[in-house]
């Protein structure tokens, strides 16, 4: 039951992959020792004022059990040295309300629990793994999760994500509004308070999130308004230190009503609102729709359900994605790379779902394989190493306060790969590479893409259809525009229109060159991913050592 001897060559390999400066030093904390963290405009800020970015993966512990998943499968501080070395500063940790409010639940301890529903196996590996917490309650289980996590300097967020145990999520479980079944307004605000007054004392829970997903025939804006409000004064009130996240309706797609009137709360500083985007419940037609259509519909609709937050001045936290982490999906696929487009334009705070690779038990099904799982099924390595790569770069931040002394500049990023392009230090060419390596580029109002401290542009030869670098800038071969509806196409302004359009692409070696710009006008499936480039905004510091 215990780690493979191979985990820990991984575990000693994985973090000079992955992770990035602002991830890898310490979040200020008061004279306590804890991590206070507040909010400036959009941005999460610490004592000093500097954005602190939640890069996050969600851990899971509101099934049946009420335990965390994986405790069985390894010890709890591997785990939480793995979601370390796997770049995330921070953890999403589910709980059910019962837990702190069912005396019949909070009673039992982890092997009871365990063992009422037959997993005797899982049980046993518990006890392997973490034979301090076999006879621990459910309670003292879930402290000594997230103690393990303060150990390896991962933030906390606690999530309310259901009353009964058990997998989330339908319309008509009886958990999905205020006054459902098993949604007591009363008794939700009740454990609140003490879960929020529990932690009180752990320095690296920084944030609540007050419910999951609300959802059902029973939503409405008014009860949003009047309990959630509630619940954020009950939780301010046990616990002033913890910022307080409000997730939307209908599945937490949907945050656009407050465009029109804001919660009304004296801790304003403390407060973050969540959205959860997935690609098959997003209303994209990902399988059978043009891509550049089908993500520039999405963005928008992003932007108005929760995005224009931001704009107004309130953060803005991503609370889940996810996808078949394998990359055989090509659905799932092509969502990943939009995504990836808007989380770093927008550099958003995310957690993705999920961490767990299984399940004790999930509707029914024993070791349920999570294929959505960062970690395998055994949660011995990475399920993906090649996603994890992918979305290294949005686990740091582009923007924010304080983040760092050197001028504002442009990032040339592709989503399809997570990296950046630059110039080859071998022939000067242009190429993709590491973002933590980033090149510094000017977009002119001439639409020029200039290197800004070599001041070399990009340059086209559309007849040879290769892309190089010059110091001659003003004429059309220096000319680029992004184009289709998704607006990540860059197509160069000397190629004729119709099917002659170029834009750059990728090739073998991560190589640039042009080729036809592809999905354009098509009706039906087409992948135009390998041609997509998004400007990031960027104050970062390029940190040529990670890699």
């Amino acid at each position: 039951m215990g780690p493979p001897s191979s985990f820990f060559l991984f575990l000693l390999s994985f973090p000079l992959l992955f992770l990035h400066p602002d991830q890898t030093t310490a979040i200020s904390s008061d004279a306590g020792g804890r991590r206070v963290l507040s909010t400036s405009s959009r941005w999460i800020v610490d004592e000093s004022g500097r954005r602190v970015k939640l890069a996050c993966a969600n851990w899971a512990a509101h099934l049946e059990p009420v335990v965390a998943e994986g405790l069985g499968k390894q010890p709890v501080d591997v785990i939480a040295r793995s979601v370390r070395s796997m770049g995330f500063n921070c953890v999403r940790l589910t709980w059910p309300l019962y837990l702190a409010t069912n005396a019949s639940v909070a009673s039992l301890t982890v092997g009871e629990s365990l063992r009422r529903l037959g997993l005797v196996e899982s049980a046993a590996g518990v006890a392997v793994n973490n034979p301090q917490l076999l006879n621990a309650t459910l309670m003292e289980a879930f402290k000594e999760v997230v103690s393990a996590l303060g150990h390896k300097n991962i933030m906390v967020v606690l999530d309310n994500q259901i009353s009964t145990p058990g997998w989330c999520c339908s319309k008509f479980d009886g958990n999905g509004f205020f006054g459902d079944t098993y949604f007591d307004p009363d008794e939700w605000l009740e454990g609140l308070t003490i879960v929020a007054a529990i932690f009180n004392s752990s320095s690296n829970v920084v944030g609540m999130s007050l419910r999951n997903e609300l959802r059902g025939p029973r939503q409405n804006v008014t009860d949003w308004y009047r309990y959630m409000q509630r619940g954020a004064a009950a939780v301010h009130s046990a616990n002033p230190n913890v910022l307080i996240i409000l997730s939307g309706l209908d599945y937490d797609i949907t945050l656009s009503f407050l465009s029109k009137k804001q919660v009304e709360l004296t801790f304003k500083d403390k407060l973050v609102f969540e959205l959860h985007w997935y690609g098959f419940s997003d209303g994209g037609d990902w399988e059978n729709g043009n891509i550049n259509q089908v993500c520039g519909n999405i963005t928008r609709s992003i932007m108005n359900k929760g995005g224009f937050l931001l704009e107004q001045g309130w953060p803005l936290f991503l609370s889940e994605f996810g996808l078949d982490i394998r990359g055989n999906n090509p659905s799932d696929n092509r969502f990943l790379s939009c995504f990836l487009s808007v989380a770093a334009e927008l550099d958003l705070d995310w957690a993705i779902w999920a961490l767990q690779g299984s399940y004790y038990i999930r509707e029914g099904q024993l070791s349920f394989d999570e294929t959505y799982g960062v970690l395998s099924w055994d949660w011995c390595k990475p399920r993906n190493p090649d996603f994890l790569r992918r979305i290294s770069a949005i686990q740091s931040s582009f923007q924010g306060p304080s983040l760092s002394d050197i001028s504002p500049c442009k990032m040339l990023y592709h989503p399809l790969t997570g990296m950046c392009l630059q110039q080859s230090r071998l022939n000067g060419s242009p190429i993709l590479g590491s973002c933590a390596e980033h090149e510094a580029w000017n977009y002119t109002s001439e639409h020029e893409l200039i290197l800004k401290d070599k001041g070399l542009c990009l340059r086209a030869n559309d007849e040879a259809k290769k892309v190089n670098f010059g110091t001659s800038c003003k004429d059309s071969c220096s000319k680029w525009e992004f184009i289709s509806e998704s607006k990540m196409l860059l197509a160069s302004m000397t190629s004729k229109n119709g099917s002659n359009l170029l834009c750059l692409d990728i090739g073998p070696n991560n190589t640039i060159f042009l080729s036809c710009c592809k999905c354009l006008g098509e009706q039906g499936p087409c992948s135009a991913e390998s041609q997509w480039f998004k400007i990031i905004n960027s104050s970062r510091e390029s940190n040529a050592s990670f890699y």
